[in-house]
């Protein structure tokens, strides 16, 4: 077992880190009070190579591991999760793309897509199907020009600042069988999107509903063949569990570390509050459980990257218990601040809440139980 990373891993990290330090950090707080993240951001990131992690490098793409990036994301989020958690939706919905749809499809939008001039969203979750996401009631009736989507989109990142959508629709009959993905652009007559949503966390990135009324698509735009498109989004979501799970252990670093930094000055009875004791043990007890969290998530993705059969499993453990420690990490930071974690100008409380979301999103920790029970059920029979 070689648990070190290679030096193109470390090659690949230093860089997410240090565009993140130098374009996102300083800015994580003005984006935030905007409520949206600069367009003219993306295409910076797409030259890094960032906008195509894992399409293929025949398509054109960075042909990342899911081990590499999960470093990216880690690396970008100790610079800001939500900014962070917006690029791997978007990698999520070009990796589906790069799989899944046709030729033709492929040479008209993944240019774009990859060097992010092209944003993309992921649309699944709708307001009455959250966890049940096989329960969706979007339709697309096929016509001799193509598809008539109606339906209702909720909680999509980016609704309204996408350029294009990666939309889960049912075309068939109930339940997975019956759902097939199109490919929506933004523009695209009978597709609007609801307010603004006020949010805990993640308020730089733009979240709203995406409401399609008689919206045409065209027959091409379908991704892949009908009635497999429930497959193709569950296929992205092992990838996208490490990536947020990524996102939190990077963030709690960047806790921890300022939290040391500001222990170091901050004095109380005369002395450092580094120096107490049981203070000491909070620190230690974060350390552990950080470097746990880490070593988890990449036994995860280096599973999943072999294609072993309990790849699935990690991911959900991993999910579980990496998003959950962020956010203990976090909130025991805001402590140690004391009063002065609870203001913005130190950066603590806006981790506390980006990283809250993170038990929810991408099949919320309630499911991610229930997978590893089904696995465990499994093996056991």
């Amino acid at each position: 077992m070689d648990f070190a990373m290679t030096e193109e891993q470390t090659a690949i990290f230093d860089m997410a880190y240090g565009f993140g330090q130098e374009q996102i950090a300083p800015f994580a707080r003005q984006w935030e009070a905007e409520g949206t993240i600069p367009k003219d951001l993306w295409p910076k990131v797409g030259e890094l190579g960032f906008g195509s992690l894992y399409v293929s490098e025949e398509s054109g793409g960075s042909g990342l591991s899911r081990l590499d990036a999960t470093l990216v994301f880690e690396a970008l989020s100790m610079a800001c999760p939500s900014v962070a958690a917006f690029l791997s939706i978007h990698n999520m919905c070009a990796k589906m793309l790069d799989m899944f749809a046709s030729d033709e499809l492929k040479a008209r939008v993944m240019p774009d897509v990859m060097s992010l001039n092209t944003v993309l969203s992921y649309c699944l979750t709708e307001p009455g199907s959250g966890s049940d996401a096989a329960s969706l009631k979007t339709r697309a009736t096929r016509d001799d020009e193509g598809y008539v989507l109606n339906g209702t989109k909720a909680f999509i990142s980016g609704g309204g600042y996408s350029d294009a959508y990666v939309c889960m629709v049912r075309t068939g009959e109930d339940g997975p069988k019956g759902i097939s993905t199109v490919y929506v652009e933004d523009g695209t007559p009978g597709l609007s999107f609801g307010g603004l949503e006020d949010k805990m966390g993640w308020k730089s990135q733009p979240t709203a509903q995406v409401q399609f009324d008689d919206c045409r698509v065209p027959a091409g735009n379908l991704v892949g063949e009908e009635g497999h498109g429930f497959k193709y989004a569950m296929k992205g979501l092992d990838g996208g569990r490490l990536n947020i799970a990524a996102c939190s252990l990077g963030a709690a670093q960047t806790g921890l570390t300022n939290t040391l930094k500001y222990m170091a000055e901050r004095k109380a009875f005369g002395t450092s509050i580094d120096q107490f004791q049981g203070l000491q043990f909070r620190l230690a007890d974060m350390e552990i459980e950080l470097q746990a969290a880490r070593t988890f998530l990449r036994q995860a993705a280096w599973k999943l990257d072999q294609g072993e059969p309990d790849a699935s499993k990690f991911c959900a453990m991993a999910k579980k218990f990496v998003t959950e420690t962020g956010s203990n990490v976090v909130d025991q930071c805001l402590q140690l601040h004391g009063g002065y974690g609870y203001l913005a100008d130190y950066g603590i409380e806006k981790l506390v809440r980006d990283l809250r979301v993170h038990q929810i999103l991408e099949g919320t920790n309630e499911i991610m139980r229930v997978i590893v029970a089904r696995h465990m059920l499994a093996e056991n029979h």
